[in-house]
């Protein structure tokens, strides 16, 4: 059985002060009570600050972007093996807005993820499509080419060590959302395709999340389909009594 896993992407929101205050009220809530996996992605610099005041729970953080080498002259980026020094245990690659503003291309997302797995993180990797290439009926073309491009030539046992985030791009922070069958549908089409690469053992444990736009409101209908293993939220893991609700709706399903 698939445990969910509860994820926010705090995006370039909150301070180190800020981070702390939300970790502290978040452990108050007691999160260890529902056995599920949750996980919180801040900033780089309030990411201290957060698993200082989460250091007595099972919370975990994660980075929201790595650099695809481990050290070098890049100024400004921050290498796999920092996050890692810092307390992270997780990495987004590949997010939408990295590759929608910054550029990344599929073989970037692939060499990132390459780079997380060497040091240790586990990488929560995001595909999705866009808005037009939804209306062109482009979806599950775009869905099957970014998975082959992330995770070309890659191993049982590294796929066993990453999970996915289905984000349409259309539904990122515009308060749209894909209705429950339309997440349901495309969760099918990648566990279905890493079946036809790898195995049904492996596709049958992996974990698939579903990105865009989730909230209270509409997380109970996404969580309670078969192929949804979870969230990756933005906006509403900002709030500390959002989140926690949808922690426990997770615990309810």
């Amino acid at each position: 059985m698939r445990k969910f896993l509860i994820a926010g992407n705090w995006k370039m929101f909150h301070t180190p002060k800020e981070a702390a205050e939300y970790g502290r009220k978040l452990a108050h809530k007691n999160p260890d009570q529902y056995d599920i996996d949750v996980l919180l992605c801040p900033p780089a610099l309030s990411l201290p600050a957060l698993r200082e005041t989460l250091r007595h729970t099972k919370v975990a953080v994660g980075g929201q972007n790595i650099h695809q080498e481990p050290k070098g002259a890049f100024t400004g980026e921050m290498s796999a093996e920092m996050y890692k020094d810092a307390g992270a245990s997780y990495v987004l690659v590949g997010h939408s807005e990295r590759r929608q503003y910054f550029g990344e291309t599929d073989e970037l997302v692939r060499s990132k993820t390459i780079r997380a797995l060497e040091a240790g993180l586990t990488p929560l990797v995001c595909i999705g499509e866009t808005l037009d290439e939804r209306k062109n009926n482009q979806t599950s073309n775009v869905i099957l080419t970014q998975l082959n491009g992330a995770f070309k030539h890659f191993s049982k046992s590294d796929m066993s060590k990453i999970v996915i985030a289905y984000e349409p791009v259309w539904a990122i922070g515009t308060g749209k959302t894909a209705t429950p069958e339309q997440a349901q549908e495309l969760h099918l089409l990648i566990r279905r395709t890493i079946e036809l690469e790898f195995d049904a053992a492996l596709a049958n444990d992996m974990r698939i999340l579903y990105g865009g736009s989730v909230k209270v409101e509409n997380a109970r209908d996404l969580l309670s389909r078969p192929d949804i293993d979870g969230a990756l939220i933005g906006g509403a893991s900002l709030k500390v009594d959002d989140f926690h609700k949808i922690i426990e709706i997770a615990h309810q399903l």
